[in-house]
């Protein structure tokens, strides 16, 4: 089932971003890496700029989380993550799915360029990788990030996303 998380929530939300990020270990940057890979204060953060989580529950067990976050033109998907045991059982689908389901502007997500199984997995449900072009732009007007993952990021967004034509 999927739920709205409440701040109740806080502490198994932090646990599953903890324990399926653990994925990432190797593969992205080393000076990117850190343990835990988001830290409560982190968490906290993302939260009080707007970030809303939703969680897939089984047995009243938050398994899987995925954040919505509506950035005046668009909205942002963010911190898509199911606990290791409980992945590829279409979790992440179900989420990205009632996510977009509420989303009234086009959706961008965006992810580390190292992380082929993220980025194959929003392929698979219908998102475009947007061009380097476009990348380094959005990543500076929609997020807040450090420069170095900017530097090592790539975009993805929905089909109803359309790049801004350049003025002359």
């Amino acid at each position: 089932m999927i739920i709205k998380c409440e701040q109740e929530n806080f502490k198994e939300i932090y646990d599953v971003i903890n324990d399926a990020a653990i994925a990432y270990k190797g593969i992205i940057p080393a000076d990117r890496w850190h343990e835990p890979y988001m830290t409560e204060e982190e968490l906290k953060r993302q939260i009080d700029d707007g970030v809303q989580f939703w969680g897939y529950t089984e047995e009243n067990k938050i398994i899987g989380v995925m954040g919505i976050q509506f950035k005046s033109d668009v909205t942002l998907i963010r911190h898509a993550y199911v606990r290791s045991n409980d992945r590829n059982k279409g979790i992440g689908g179900k989420l990205l799915k009632h996510l977009y389901s509420v989303a009234s502007t086009p959706v961008l997500i965006g992810t580390w360029a190292d992380a082929k199984w993220a980025i194959d997995f929003y392929l698979k449900h219908g998102f475009q990788l947007l061009p380097g072009t476009e990348v380094n732009s959005l990543l500076r007007k929609y997020w807040t990030i450090p420069a170095r993952q900017i530097e090592t990021s790539v975009v993805l967004a929905s089909s109803t996303w359309k790049a801004k034509e350049p003025t002359v």
